[in-house]
């Protein structure tokens, strides 16, 4: 279908969004057209503020609105403990189950040599780098269990043996294929309970 030009820019850049085809982004600009000014400005505003006013803490690479970020900062967090995780996104999964309380690492990323990305694409020198501090002694490996996230737990599970530091898989409460983000807090409970060492 022919927008208008201010239209048919706004139904791209949502477009643009993961998981939003052309009916969901058409659906999203009318949406966006329907509100008051002042809505449209809010919005836009928090976008930019958003943009502007996060970045990645410096030792989890959580995104955070302060360097380092509120949970590495906290006296109250157990160190001896890294949980390592794919995305941001999975801290915020992770701290709702409250169950964890110790501290986080991001990779952003898992190994998927189909799509180009290896060990150097992924935030491992600095996980090693945090590691020989020598205040850690167990690392979580909550990846996604899909076949990419048990390469990646099995990697750095392989590279950190050397160091004799305790590595654990959590348990399989999750489904294969399934994302950390989606699942339910007492799923995710029960998987931290259950972990397993690599």
């Amino acid at each position: 279908m022919q927008y208008i030009a201010p239209l048919s820019k706004l139904v791209e850049q949502f477009r643009r969004l993961p998981g939003i085809g052309p009916k969901s982004a058409a659906r999203l600009a009318y949406y966006v057209l329907a509100m008051d000014k002042s809505q449209a400005e809010a919005f836009a505003t928090a976008i930019v503020e958003a943009k502007e006013q996060i970045s990645y803490c410096k030792v989890c690479f959580d995104l955070t609105d302060c360097n380092p970020c509120r949970i590495c900062q906290s006296q109250e967090r157990d160190a001896s403990m890294i949980c390592v995780v794919e995305e941001p996104r999975d801290v915020a999964a992770m701290e709702r189950t409250r169950e964890f309380h110790g501290e986080y690492h991001v990779l952003h990323g898992s190994l998927s040599p189909l799509d180009g990305i290896g060990p150097d694409d992924l935030k491992l020198k600095e996980l090693l780098t945090r590691l020989q501090g020598g205040k850690t002694d167990e690392v979580i490996m909550a990846t996604n269990p899909d076949v990419e996230g048990e390469a990646t737990a099995m990697y750095i599970a392989r590279l950190l043996k050397p160091l004799g530091i305790k590595v654990t898989r959590i348990g399989h409460g999750l489904p294969v294929g399934g994302d950390l983000e989606y699942a339910d807090e007492v799923t995710l409970s029960k998987a931290l309970e259950n972990r397993r060492e690599m």
